[in-house]
């Protein structure tokens, strides 16, 4: 079986999703999966109706694999997407697919469905310019978190405590960058410097890790410094990250859960986790999981294509 990665860092770097690309690997030789790396640069996109087995890798024609699994460690943008969708609509499966990983993107349309799907979410505003202070205001307490609409490992995050803050924040993004996308979001207090990451595979809560900051800080990323450790699953934890990535139609996700006061709340899901910390201290090889699920599933898929072409047959 043949995976390709399409990730746009150096699998032998220490950069941010290095380690996973790398488990992957190793789990690929485990279990007969070859998998070879790629970056989104090295594809030519061309477009033909006829030749639908190849693609152009390096500018030489290279054989379809069996699935993709894009591992872009910082913002997915438009060229990435449309290698993803260039591979699908040739019929390689993706893992996650570019739908769905166009919505995660956005943090302001990933929650407007979660709310849809009456998954709890923190209350969240997209910011314009001129903002109106009143209605802020009448919407938030402070803190307010305040977020770029794209960002990961906890980059373009902001509180601020007093609107004092709020105000000097964004005077300095009106002048230094005017065409930024921001979000405000209700700062949920009983969670700050803490938070869970649950990793789910194809509608599985596989493990949990709590993530605490290593300065007293209100994120909790590991890539930012903090520490992981594990976290036993209850009921009603598994069933909310399940719920999160089922609405978003992903088939891997590492959920951000906040701790709430009567419960938890989802601060955001991601479509290519890092899972470095998690594999630390729980007791999972995250990247042989995933590589067996997606095995097992493309199995049964063909099983059924067989059975499905030869009941006309028999019919027959």
């Amino acid at each position: 079986m043949e995976c390709w990665i399409l990730y746009d860092g150096k699998p032998e770097s220490s950069g941010p999703g290095a380690y996973e690309v790398r488990r992957f690997i190793e789990a690929g030789r485990r279990q007969d999966i070859n998998v070879t790396v790629y970056s989104p640069e090295q594809f030519d996109l061309v477009v033909m109706q006829d030749d639908r087995d190849s693609v152009l890798v390096d500018g030489k024609e290279v054989q379809l694999p069996d699935f993709l699994l894009p591992r872009i460690s910082g913002n997915v943008n438009y060229f990435t997407l449309a290698v993803i969708r260039h591979l699908e609509r040739l019929g390689v499966q993706s893992f996650n697919g570019s739908d769905s990983i166009d919505c995660v993107k956005d943090k302001l349309h990933s929650h407007q469905v979660l709310a849809e799907n009456n998954v709890p979410v923190p209350n969240t505003m997209l910011a314009k310019f001129p903002f109106n202070m009143e209605v802020v205001e009448k919407l938030f307490d402070f803190p307010l978190v305040v977020k770029t609409l794209v960002g990961t490992h906890g980059n373009g995050v902001f509180l601020c405590e007093t609107k004092g803050k709020f105000n000097d924040i964004m005077e300095l993004m009106c002048e230094t960058q005017p065409n930024v996308q921001l979000i405000f979001q209700e700062f949920i207090a009983s969670s700050i410097g803490q938070d869970l990451r649950v990793f789910v595979i194809d509608g599985k809560a596989v493990a949990a890790m709590k993530r605490t900051s290593a300065d007293g800080g209100f994120k909790a990323n590991i890539s930012r410094g903090g520490s992981g450790e594990f976290y036993p699953m209850n009921a009603e934890l598994e069933q909310l990250a399940i719920d999160t990535s089922r609405s978003l139609n992903l088939d891997i996700a590492g959920v951000d859960i906040l701790f709430a006061e009567d419960g938890y709340t989802i601060c955001e899901a991601n479509v290519a986790p890092d899972f470095k910390g998690l594999e630390s201290c729980c007791n999972i090889s995250i990247a042989d999981e995933i590589l067996s699920s997606i095995s097992s599933r493309l199995a049964r898929e063909v099983a059924r294509d067989v059975v499905c072409e030869i009941r006309p047959q028999l019919i027959l």
